[in-house]
């Protein structure tokens, strides 16, 4: 395959509450999708648990040399040959904190790159739901890139998606792929999603991979699916229209994100401006 295509393919998931089947489904939907030919394979948010039991979910943390999805996922991607985009683990990083890290894993198995969620979700999106994840998340303060060659990866993670300054930074950083694994609410991901998902790739002349957490999960947790694979003049070119598990796979032509920033050049075109 030409250097400039990659295959690429997003697994979205229902993450239950018992980490060794959500590892073991991620896994065999991963090993489909290297059959199918992809070379990155990308799963969402959460990959090996959602709880929201906040005692359970503190119980079943681990620091990251010790978190069982770790040593899994990364044998898998050797074995496989492929690069893996682990959307987020939570890492403990304290008695009572973890850190929503992302991992990218080589096709060696090594880890090539992390990233730690830096915008935390601390809203009231309604009466009946609201969310405040700085009581139990450290956030990250550094943006990633991850370099697989020709695809340069900006990492991110769900609710970072509100804040075009990330991107735009990653973008001028040479990010011409960007990440966005998600567990979006339903109430917010029917009304958001697709359209931020088509801005930050307009804007930031990229394409957006967003593997995403979907249906209604074990602990109760409700959220959107319909994961997408937007290119980079905001077309889409792949999606899901369900939020039940499956695979979502495209070939890139990275030659068009040079090509759609040639044509609207305005990662130059930034201004310093004063007020207000």
């Amino acid at each position: 395959m030409a250097a400039d295509r990659l295959t690429v393919a997003l697994v979205q998931m229902r993450s239950g509450t018992h980490p060794a089947q959500n590892i073991h489904d991620a896994c065999a939907m991963i090993r489909d999708a290297a059959g199918q030919g992809a070379q990155l394979v990308c799963t969402p948010e959460n990959t090996a648990l959602m709880q929201r039991d906040r005692q359970a979910w503190l119980h079943s943390l681990h620091a990251e040399d010790d978190d069982p999805a770790l040593p899994a996922f990364c044998a898998l991607a050797q074995e496989l040959g492929i690069t893996l985009l682990i959307g987020s683990l939570a890492i403990r990083v304290a008695p009572d904190k973890a850190a929503n890290r992302s991992f990218v894993i080589g096709p060696d198995g090594a880890i090539i790159a992390r990233y730690d969620k830096i915008h935390l979700f601390d809203v009231a999106i309604n009466e009946r739901e609201t969310w405040h994840e700085s009581d139990f998340i450290r956030p990250g303060d550094k943006a990633v890139i991850a370099d697989m060659g020709a695809a340069k990866l900006g990492l991110s993670i769900c609710y970072d998606l509100r804040f075009a300054a990330l991107y735009r930074a990653l973008a001028k950083a040479g990010a011409n792929v960007l990440t966005v694994p998600s567990a979006f609410t339903r109430v917010t991901g029917r009304a958001h999603w697709q359209v931020l998902l088509r801005a930050r790739a307009i804007e930031c002349g990229a394409y957006v991979l967003a593997p995403a957490q979907g249906g209604v999960h074990e602990d109760g947790r409700r959220t959107w699916g319909h994961s997408m694979i937007i290119g980079p003049w905001g077309e889409i070119v792949a999606a899901l229209d369900d939020d039940a598990p499956g695979l979502l796979l495209a070939e890139l032509d990275l030659q068009k994100t040079a090509s759609a920033r040639k044509r609207i050049p305005a990662l130059r075109h930034d201004r310093e401006f004063t007020g207000p």
